[in-house]
């Protein structure tokens, strides 16, 4: 999703700036601001989200292990509930819960599980998830700038809208395969995104290309 948002982005930025009738080097500038900036954007924005989620959990993790050391009859018998509405008989499952709360950390892991949905010791990394971000959407990104340094005008132009095209399809194509959707499905649907946000910013460029003019 992030070579999407970095190609379907940065393809229309630099089709713009060409509908305005830019210049070679300008549109090649507008396309490496637009793939850094953009890319510094998201991995910001990824690292600031997994940042706060992580210390969301950490606050309730915190709140269950002060539960699990002043409240641990009520937690013993919690944690026995669990155990039945899984399946587990009455004496077995106050029996496992009893072996459970002899182990604070494990206590702690398995009433995050059940309770909260999530296991302390995976938390995601924000910073793994912030790099991440950066490269797919630079990978994105800088693909229709590409052009723009061997060649000018209408050829680069084609030649960015062709290379956004086909990285559209591909970008759909395995999202659907993942999703267990049809290919044919996602790849139009990408591809068609890809045009209608060309075809839009270009237009834009040609209005106020005339005006300036």
């Amino acid at each position: 999703f992030g070579v999407s948002d970095g190609l379907v982005s940065n393809v229309s930025l630099v089709l713009g700036f060409a509908g305005s009738g830019a210049d070679n080097s300008v549109v090649r500038l507008a396309g490496l601001a637009g793939a850094v900036a953009g890319g510094i954007s998201m991995a910001a924005g990824e690292w600031i989200s997994i940042t706060s989620q992580n210390d969301l959990i950490r606050r309730e993790l915190a709140i269950e292990r002060r539960e699990l050391e002043h409240n641990v009859e009520h937690e013993t018998e919690e944690l026995a509930a669990m155990y039945e509405s899984h399946g587990m008989g009455a004496e077995r499952a106050a029996a496992a819960a009893e072996e459970v709360m002899q182990q604070p950390d494990t206590a702690l892991a398995v009433h995050a599980r059940e309770e909260l949905g999530i296991d302390p010791g995976t938390l995601p990394s924000p910073w793994s998830a912030a790099f991440l971000s950066l490269a797919c959407f630079l990978f994105g990104a800088l693909l229709p700038v590409v052009p723009w340094f061997v060649d000018a005008g209408n050829s680069a132009a084609w030649t960015s809208l062709a290379i956004g095209v086909v990285a559209a399809a591909i970008v759909g194509g395995v999202v659907a395969k993942f999703a267990e959707r049809r290919i044919i499905v996602g790849v139009a649907r990408q591809v068609f995104i890809v045009l209608i946000a060309c075809g839009v910013t270009y237009l834009i460029g040609e209005l106020v290309g005339i005006q300036l003019t």
